[in-house]
C-alpha cells in the first residue's frame, strides 16, 4: 500500500522547486515564490481525481476530520456515530470538537452495520461518520438513506482507502463530507497530510478559514485579513503538498499494482474451502491495498496469524488484538484519560464502554485477518507469498 515504497525522482523534483524558492508556507510571501503554489496545485489535482467540487488541504487526516466536523458545525454535546474497527484519530476528532463518539458494531464489510446504527441513533446523534477500513467501504446507500431520513450529515473517513469507489464515485466523496490522510503508509504520502473533500460551499469556506487560525483568504496582504470565527492551525507547508503532488499523479499506477498483488493472494487463497473473504458492497469497487478475509473460528485465527508471523510473512495483522485498530484496547477513550478538559457533555453523554456489548464486532474482527499489500514486491516474492500463505494457512485449517 505505501507510497514511499517507489518514492523517487518525481517526489524530489517537486520538493527541490519549494527549496530553490524557500518558501515552504502554503500561505502568502508570493513574490519569492518563482510561481509554485504547490497546495494550490494538488488540491486543483486531488479535486479532478476525487471528482470533488471542493478540496482543502491540512496537515494529517487526524486533522481533516476535525476540521470537517468542525466546518459542519458540530458542537459540545453533539453526537457522532462510528464504528468500532477503525483508526483512534476517528474519534479523537470527535472529542476535539467536544462532540461525543457513539461506537456501534460492524458486519462482515469491517465497517459500521447500518442496522446498528439506526439503533443507535438519539435526538443528539448529528453525524454519521463510516470509515473505510482497509481499503473497502461501508454500505454507503444504506448510510446515505439514513442520514437523509433522520437528517444528519454523512462524513467518510477514506483515509485508509483512496482509489475504491462506490456506484462510480471515489470513496470520499460521496458524503457531504469526506477525508483523506496522506501520511507515511498511505497508498500515496505526503510524508503527513490530509484533505477534507466536500461539494457543499459552505463547508468548503469553513474548513478553509477554521484550518488557519479562522483567516477568511481575503486579498493580497496576509496581515490584513479578517477573521470571521476562531480557528486552529491545521496548515499543510509546500513541501508536504510537493510530495503529494507527485504522488496524486502515480495513484492509478499504484492502484494497478495494488490489485494485481491482491488478486494474485486472493486466487491462492480461494481454493480454501473454510476461509471467507470480507464483503465489497455492491456497486462498490475496494482500493485493493489489504487482503481481509475470514478464519472459522476466533482460535483459528490467532493460530493463522501467529503461524505466518513464525514463518516470516510479514504485514498480517490481526486487528482483535490491535492497541491502535479495535475497541478492546481503548481504555484511554472509555476513562477518558487525557491532558484537556473533557466537557460535562462528553461525560455525561459518553456509553459506559467497560460494559458495551460488540459480540457481533467481535465475531467478525475476532476471526479476521488483514495483509497488507506492498508496491514495491518483485514477481517472485508475491508468488512466493501467496505459496506460503496457502500451505500455512492450509495447515492451520
Amino acid at each position: 500500500m505505501p507510497g514511499f515504497e517507489l518514492f523517487g525522482d518525481k517526489e524530489r523534483a517537486q520538493v527541490q522547486e519549494v527549496l530553490d524558492s524557500g518558501v515552504l508556507m502554503r500561505y502568502g510571501f508570493d513574490g519569492m515564490r518563482n510561481g509554485h503554489w504547490k497546495a494550490i496545485e494538488l488540491e486543483k489535482a486531488l479535486a479532478k481525481r476525487m471528482k470533488a467540487d471542493h478540496v482543502h488541504l491540512v496537515s494529517s487526516g487526524t486533522a481533516a476530520l476535525t476540521v470537517a466536523l468542525a466546518s459542519a458545525g458540530i458542537n459540545a454535546g453533539d453526537e457522532v456515530i462510528l464504528p468500532t474497527f477503525t483508526f483512534v484519530a476517528s474519534f479523537e476528532a470527535v472529542l476535539s470538537v467536544g462532540a461525543v463518539p457513539v461506537l456501534v458494531d460492524v458486519d462482515d464489510t469491517l465497517t459500521l452495520d447500518p442496522s446498528a446504527v439506526e439503533k443507535a441513533i438519539t435526538k443528539r446523534t448529528k453525524v454519521i461518520m463510516p470509515v473505510h477500513m482497509c481499503g473497502s467501504m461501508a454500505d454507503l446507500g444504506a448510510l446515505k438513506a439514513l442520514c437523509h431520513k433522520y437528517k444528519l450529515t454523512l462524513l467518510e473517513d477514506a483515509c485508509q482507502a483512496i482509489g475504491g469507489s462506490y456506484e462510480g464515485k471515489p470513496l470520499g466523496s460521496y458524503g457531504d463530507l469526506g477525508c483523506l490522510s496522506f501520511d507515511y503508509v498511505k497508498t500515496i504520502t505526503c510524508g503527513e497530510g490530509g484533505a477534507v473533500l466536500t461539494n457543499d460551499p459552505d463547508y468548503y469556506k469553513n474548513a478553509d478559514h477554521y484550518s488557519d487560525h479562522g483567516h477568511d483568504h481575503i486579498g493580497k496582504d496576509r496581515g490584513a485579513e479578517n477573521h470571521p470565527f476562531l480557528g486552529y492551525n491545521y496548515r499543510i507547508s509546500e513541501l508536504h503538498a510537493a510530495v503529494g503532488l507527485a504522488q496524486i499523479k502515480r495513484l492509478d499506477n499504484f492502484l494497478d499494482i495494488q490489485k494485481k498483488n491482491y488478486s494474485i493472494l486472493r486466487k491462492s487463497l480461494q481454493n480454501l474451502s473454510d476461509i471467507t473473504f470480507r464483503r465489497v458492497p455492491e456497486g462498490g469497487i475496494e482500493n485493493y491495498s489489504f487482503l481481509s478475509f475470514y478464519m472459522p473460528t476466533q482460535e483459528l485465527a490467532q493460530r493463522a496469524h501467529k503461524a505466518l508471523g513464525d514463518a516470516g510473512v510479514d504485514s498480517c495483522f490481526y486487528w482483535y488484538d490491535n492497541n491502535w485498530h479495535y475497541h478492546r484496547k481503548w481504555d484511554h477513550l472509555k476513562d477518558l484519560k487525557g491532558l484537556g478538559y473533557f466537557s460535562n457533555q462528553i461525560y455525561d453523554g459518553l456509553p459506559n464502554y467497560h460494559n458495551s456489548d460488540f459480540t457481533k464486532s467481535d465475531h467478525w474482527v475476532g476471526r479476521t485477518i488483514s495483509c497488507l499489500i506492498k508496491l514495491g514486491w518483485t514477481k517472485n516474492e508475491v508468488k512466493q507469498r501467496a505459496e506460503n500463505m496457502s500451505r500455512i494457512l492450509r495447515e492451520v485449517l
